[in-house]
């Protein structure tokens, strides 16, 4: 006889664990990101060995980079709004944490379960172009204000193609709802061979390297870092910030970054879901493995992105504007009217 016990808690306690829950989505992949591409994959790709020192192969010196910003004094220059400046970095990362608010991790793990997730999720990724506005305008600081606009004009014109790109995932998918997209990829078939599913990365791939580039705008990452170009903006509009402040427009670039390859995760590789002649979706077990598949494809999606950042040198701002208006939305609504025709006929 199995005996079940069930604790219900009370919606305030509820939305304390998911808080802890949200916290430990956004900051675990950040910190990987960090010490596994920003450290070592870097140092590798320019023939060195990274940081050594804190901890077994310099796993902790993260803690250590936390440890020296933490200490750092809190400086606002004179002539900055105090307040919208203090509020900047704060409304970056709310960004990043409310995209983690839909993704699912498990048939069972997730936040919030929405059945426009994926709007959502795209909708609130757009709050980070206010943050970088907030922080150049209110640095009082001409290199901040010029990094401040470059970023607004970049993100606004990336954004289209970003989501245009979602578009044909969710024309093929049926559903706006994350899960339910994760289901179509794994019930679907190729051609009536079901053993793999149907992984949108195959079907869309098209739109899998739109939103990968326009991934990569958003996050502001080489060759399309001209909102923060050292020489010439310094550090375009994070110029002024010191201390904890510039600490969370450094884990905020990181933590977006892992927001945004866990929505291609989902979207384009099948999410927390392994292949259906591997393990039922519905089985219990993806609950405890869903969260390490999901890491496992997020950290592939990701090294894409730092292979790229590492390797190819920043865009002038003419050519970054061009590849957005004369290229990649184009090829994103003929990639929607190809979904559309495709979904009809077959």
């Amino acid at each position: 006889m199995t005996t079940l016990l069930a604790i219900e808690l009370a919606y305030w306690q509820q939305s304390v664990l998911r808080g802890l829950g949200i916290a430990a989505a956004v900051l675990l992949p950040a910190g990987t990101i960090v010490y596994v591409y920003l450290f070592k994959m870097m140092s590798f790709m320019q023939s060195r060995l990274g940081p050594m020192e804190a901890g077994p192969y310099g796993s902790l010196q993260l803690l250590a980079e936390v440890g020296k910003w933490l200490q750092k004094e809190d400086i606002i220059p004179t002539r900055a709004d105090r307040r919208v400046f203090a509020m900047a970095p704060i409304v970056v990362m709310l960004s990043t944490f409310l995209i983690y608010t839909v993704v699912p991790f498990g048939p069972d793990l997730w936040f919030t379960d929405l059945d426009t997730g994926i709007f959502l999720a795209l909708a609130v990724s757009s709050i980070s172009v206010v943050g970088t506005l907030m922080a150049g305008w209110a640095s009082a600081n001409k290199y901040s204000l010029l990094g401040g606009l470059r970023a607004a004009g970049q993100l606004i014109a990336y954004e289209l193609p970003l989501v245009l790109a979602v578009v044909g995932v969710v024309i093929q998918a049926g559903t706006l709802n994350l899960n339910g997209i994760i289901g179509a990829q794994v019930d679907g078939e190729i051609f009536g061979f079901g053993s793999i599913g149907n992984p949108f990365i195959i079907t869309q791939s098209l739109g899998f390297v739109i939103f990968l580039i326009a991934m990569q705008a958003e996050l502001t990452q080489a060759p399309f870092d001209m909102p923060i170009a050292e020489s010439e903006l310094i550090s375009g509009y994070m110029t002024e910030y010191s201390g904890f402040r510039f600490l969370l427009f450094f884990i905020g670039e990181f933590a977006t970054a892992g927001a945004f390859a866990a929505l291609a995760s989902v979207l384009f590789l099948g999410g927390w879901a392994l292949p259906p002649f591997l393990v039922d979706a519905d089985n219990n077990i993806m609950n405890l493995l869903g969260p390490l598949v999901m890491l496992a494809k997020m950290m592939g999606v990701l090294f894409l992105i730092f292979w790229f950042r590492f390797t190819y040198p920043r865009f002038r701002e003419d050519q970054l504007q061009q590849l957005a208006w004369k290229y990649l939305i184009p090829l994103s609504l003929v990639n929607i009217a190809a979904t559309a025709i495709l979904k009809v006929a077959f």
